[in-house]
């Protein structure tokens, strides 16, 4: 009896009692730990909890929690996604600190969400077996006969990354011919050459590694964390233009701990958070008001070398469900590959 009453005295004191705050991301397990403890750090009544998902599937589960929700921020995707997310009225709409220190590109409509990082989209490729001049250096690389049956995407219905890639094309193609057909073919063809649309966003850069495909399409702080951590892959820079994601952050709607949320999402705008992202996560501060000279090399190589493609954002986030519904449904496995 003593030692079932000491149990139950130690599991008594040992109740955390600090305000969970729970992140939706898909900004990964080491940006989302160093945030995690820095925050903690300041807010030590605060307990971050975070969920690793894609943010379409932030979007999905947000819309399904809706009269109950259970995340408090949403940290990280394009503005084509958050800005469904605010039509649907699925956020918290209210001015960061940090609000006037970014263009007017990175607020979002009515203030629900604004960018806490500029993420560019590169082609990566398995350097032991590709040369880096021989690896694609521009979009339609992408179809050369060589890399069929060796391309290995992301899938685009759980990830904002490709959503905004796929968007693009097909954007370029009403641009160019004033329909969605050429974007439409493009990608047919560009499903013929691919080998697997990969549900695991970790597993890309690693299949990469191994060889089990040899180019990918994905964001460049992905990347450059895989090569920290020695996988032997490279990166090009689309010639004509990156697919450059403006990486929201917004507080959700109706959130239980809408105080703790909002310090987030200051803190996370804050000077020195943008900076220790650039520094120790590899992330392009959105912040313009930050020192050239406080930058490391990587982010002012990046800023010199990148050329940034043309995207009308606004016309993704109206048309972009309806065009990812209809490459899923017309588009995906027909294109003669795998």
């Amino acid at each position: 009896m003593k030692w079932l009453l000491l149990l139950v005295l130690v599991a008594g004191c040992s109740r955390d009692h600090r305000t969970p705050l729970v992140v939706y991301s898909p900004h990964g397990r080491d940006l989302l730990t160093l945030f995690e403890k820095r925050f903690e750090a300041l807010h030590p009544d605060v307990d971050v909890r975070w969920l690793d998902m894609g943010s379409q599937d932030v979007y999905d589960r947000l819309r399904s929690e809706r009269a109950n929700p259970q995340a408090d921020v949403w940290f990280g995707g394009p503005s084509l996604v958050l800005e469904q997310a605010a039509r649907d009225s699925l956020l918290d709409c209210h001015r960061p600190v940090w609000a006037d220190a970014i263009e007017g590109r990175g607020r979002g409509t009515g203030d629900c969400y604004f960018a806490a990082y500029d993420t560019p989209v590169v082609f990566l490729y398995a350097e032991k077996v590709v040369p880096a001049t021989e690896a694609p250096q521009d979009w339609d690389d992408l179809l050369d006969p060589k890399w069929k049956g060796k391309i290995i995407i992301r899938d685009p219905l759980a990830s904002g990354t490709m959503r905004a890639v796929f968007g693009f094309i097909i954007e370029r193609g009403v641009q160019l011919k004033g329909d969605t057909a050429a974007g439409f073919a493009w990608l047919r063809r560009l499903d013929a050459q691919t080998k697997v649309y990969e549900q695991n966003p970790a597993l890309v850069s690693e299949k990469i590694a191994r060889q089990e495909g040899l180019v990918t399409v994905w964001d460049l702080p992905d990347v450059l964390i895989s090569r920290r951590r020695g996988m032997p892959i490279g990166y090009v820079f689309p010639r004509s233009g990156t697919v450059l994601i403006e990486d929201e952050i917004a507080v959700v709607r109706n959130t239980k701990h809408l105080a703790a949320a909002r310090a987030y999402v200051d803190f996370v705008g804050s000077p020195e958070m943008q900076l220790a992202a650039a520094r120790e996560v590899y992330r392009v501060p959105a912040r313009q008001d930050l020192p050239v000279d406080s930058l490391p090399e990587w982010v002012r190589d990046v800023r010199r070398r990148m050329v940034v493609a043309n995207v009308d954002w606004h016309l993704l986030a109206e048309q972009g469900p309806e065009w990812m519904r209809w490459w899923d449904q017309h588009v995906r496995g027909t294109g003669g590959g795998r």
